[in-house]
């Protein structure tokens, strides 16, 4: 099967695609000044967007991880998740607390999806 890889960097490709199956990396908030809700907010925004520059959408997930600073914010995030993804069509989801690449990042979102 062929892998296609979008977005290449030295590092990671932010997005790969490999037969039938959409693989995205972590994605972050570029305005790390908002809260939780709206780091949420933006990174839901990307994937949407990501997933949709290969044929793909939210409908369409298989799996998502989800890292969050601080468990305390984990019903703020949820509440911004539940009301963005499709109902029906929920991926499998992990989420953990973890210390983040940078302090200032209080989410992390990597997701899987079909085309």
């Amino acid at each position: 099967m062929t892998i296609t890889r979008h977005d290449v960097g030295p590092r990671m490709s932010q997005v790969v695609v490999h037969g039938d199956t959409v693989y995205l990396a972590g994605q972050v908030a570029d305005d790390t000044s908002v809260g939780v809700g709206g780091q949420t907010e933006q990174i839901l925004r990307k994937i949407d967007d990501k997933l949709a520059s290969v044929g793909s959408d939210k409908s369409k997930l298989l799996s998502a991880n989800l890292w969050i600073s601080d468990m305390r914010y984990f019903n703020e995030m949820n509440a911004v998740w539940d009301a963005w993804v499709a109902p029906g069509d929920t991926p499998a989801r992990a989420c953990v607390e973890a210390q983040l690449a940078a302090p200032q990042y209080q989410v992390e979102i990597m997701v899987v999806a079909a085309l």
